[in-house]
């Protein structure tokens, strides 16, 4: 099954320009099974598909499944997706450190990775303080996406190589927050898959599986390709400014959000050991 494992939508990132609703059919169009909704910090994207799923029409079945792009204090973006069952506030309150975020996404039974680890300033992993000590948390990752249509080609190289290095499953997004983005890097699944929890279950195998070595149909159970790169170098006095401006933001959306973030962690008592 091909999936788009990378999606805004227009209702749930306020950087996002397309609705859900035509991203879906755009993906349908490129032959695409399904997609994971990946807003920055927000579930409204797929609040929406729960909204429209029995009234919009599409041409073939399509899966929609329900995940977000965490901002981390210290560390960059993350994908994390929870099982179908499982809701959380928290992760819709930027802020948490990758610690308190590990934790929480692996006690509520999901699967946790980086985005984008080689991207661009504190967005990755990779150029930030945890990031310099990456090697103390490879292990607890579940995934690392290796292919991201809108970082650099050298980024998505590194990325590729740090998942081989650790044995983790790939994952390849759009991150597409414009429409000519729309499904240009695709994850391949030789397994069914129709909700949350049969990715976290197919995922948790393949660790078990090295990706060396070959699943009983004859392939990799996660491959992760790409179509096309959208990358765009831009201005570089633009692009920097662009990497302090998330920089500020991130750090003070983070603290005007600390009162939630305080009162909601209260139900999460094993974040504080």
């Amino acid at each position: 099954m091909k999936f788009d494992m990378h999606c805004h939508t227009k209702e749930g990132s306020i950087d996002a320009r397309v609705d859900l609703e035509h991203y879906i059919k755009k993906l349908i169009a490129q032959g695409f099974d399904g997609m994971l909704i990946t807003d920055h910090n927000s579930y409204k994207g797929f609040e929406k598909w729960e909204e429209i799923k029995d009234r919009i029409k599409t041409s073939k079945p399509f899966t929609v499944l329900k995940g977000i792009e965490y901002d981390t204090i210290d560390a960059g973006h993350f994908i994390a997706i929870l099982p179908d069952e499982v809701s959380c506030r928290l992760l819709e309150l930027r802020g948490l450190t990758i610690s308190e975020l590990e934790k929480l996404v692996h006690y509520l039974g999901g699967i946790l990775g980086p985005a984008h680890p080689y991207g661009t300033g504190f967005f990755a992993l990779m150029h930030t303080k945890a990031g310099k000590h990456y090697k103390e948390w490879m292990d607890r990752f579940d995934f690392v996406e290796t292919f991201n249509s809108c970082v650099h080609p050298s980024a998505n190289e590194k990325a590729r190589a740090l998942a081989e290095k650790w044995n983790l499953p790939h994952f390849a997004g759009s991150d597409a927050h414009r429409y000519d983005a729309i499904g240009t890097a695709f994850t391949e699944f030789s397994h069914t898959i129709h909700s949350n929890n049969d990715l976290i279950h197919l995922i948790r195998d393949t660790r078990k599986c090295p990706q060396s070595q070959n699943c009983p149909n004859g392939k990799s159970c996660v491959n992760s390709d790409v179509l096309t790169n959208v990358y765009r170098q831009g201005n570089i006095v633009t692009r920097n400014l662009g990497v302090i401006g998330y920089y500020l933001y991130n750090k003070i959306a983070a603290a005007f959000r600390f009162p939630a973030r305080r009162r909601t962690k209260k139900n999460y008592q094993y974040l504080k050991h």
